[in-house]
């Protein structure tokens, strides 16, 4: 293998997995793309063994058997026990002489930012922040929805469309044009039907999520209730980054807030201008952008910062995913 390759990057989320091969040049040798990482419902080694057949692809491809450091972002790695526990699963597979791994938000951070120094809110299916600093500080939140204080994603606003809508029907709350739009999403003429439908899995459990863009779609049309929701999805939105700004002691000075997940790089107009207004008024010096780069690239740029590559590496393996 000699020093062809020098970072085996890996950003493997709850629905996909991408590694990359790269080069100490920042020069991407091989890729390849797996399905989803998911530890606690299959266990570690299951979820690394189906891993290890991405890696395997990419490494044939790549032409080598192993690498100098593997840059690892992985979904479920919430705490930092859990980091460990995987750190120690992907070193036994001695696919590299060192393993660093960190939760998949930090991929999508590192991606939209040019130094690692910024913070990221996160908001697909569920909602995450995490920020660092060069000098390795990081923040984060545990990210495991109500028990830990988490509120939003695309389920967290699905289910309180559905809460509201239930309640406007039946005349336990106000009116809201969702009692007529969300069950009229999947063919339905009053909530009850989609309440029962969703209840007797007529309507498959992980289709809720699709739901979502009807919640928008009704806010945009003026529903005050939808608005409501969509004004404390901002909300949740800016809290989580002003606490990551604060702890990093990057408040006051001027610093990168990125926005990925599906739901913010969706650019819903009401959300992304709330978020904006909140931004402005909480954390003035804040700059904030919509991340769409591939957060595999994250990972690419999180392991040639660890293996301490010239900026050049950088900029050519940026360029690979952004052109």
């Amino acid at each position: 293998m000699g020093l062809t390759a020098s970072v085996l990057a890996v950003d493997a989320g709850n629905s996909k997995t991408d590694v990359a091969v790269v080069a100490a040049d920042g020069e991407i040798l091989a890729t390849a793309r797996g399905g989803g990482f998911r530890p606690p419902v299959v266990g570690i080694d299951t979820a690394v063994d189906a891993l290890g057949e991405v890696v395997a692809r990419a490494f044939a491809d790549a032409g080598v058997s192993a690498v100098g450091h593997v840059s690892a972002c992985l979904a479920n790695a919430d705490f930092p026990v859990e980091e460990e526990q995987l750190a120690a699963a992907l070193h036994a597979r001695a696919w590299g002489t060192s393993v660093e791994v960190r939760n998949d938000t930090f991929a999508i951070l590192r991606a939209g930012i040019p130094e690692p120094r910024g913070v990221a809110v996160v908001c697909g299916a569920g909602i995450n922040c995490v920020g660092m600093r060069p000098d390795g500080r990081t923040a984060r939140f545990p990210a495991l929805g109500r028990i830990s204080g988490d509120w939003g994603g695309g389920w967290g606003l699905a289910e309180e469309a559905l809460w509201h809508a239930a309640r406007a029907e039946d005349g336990r709350g106000g009116p809201t044009a969702l009692a007529r739009t969300l069950p009229a999403y999947f063919g339905l003429d009053s909530m009850y039907g989609l309440v029962e439908a969703l209840h007797l899995e007529h309507v498959a459990h992980h289709r809720r999520h699709e739901l979502t863009p009807v919640l928008f779609a009704t806010a945009a049309d003026g529903d005050p209730v939808a608005r409501s929701i969509v004004d404390r999805m901002a909300e949740e939105v800016v809290a989580m980054a002003t606490v990551a700004l604060t702890r990093l002691e990057l408040l006051d000075e001027e610093a990168p807030v990125l926005l990925g997940g599906s739901v913010l790089a969706a650019r819903h107009p009401q959300l992304d201008d709330r978020i904006r207004e909140l931004l402005a008024a909480r954390a003035p010096k804040a700059v904030a952008t919509v991340v769409t780069a591939r957060p595999v690239l994250g990972a690419v740029l999180l392991g040639l910062d660890h293996v301490g590559v010239p900026a050049e590496a950088h900029v050519r393996a940026r360029g690979y995913y952004e052109h």
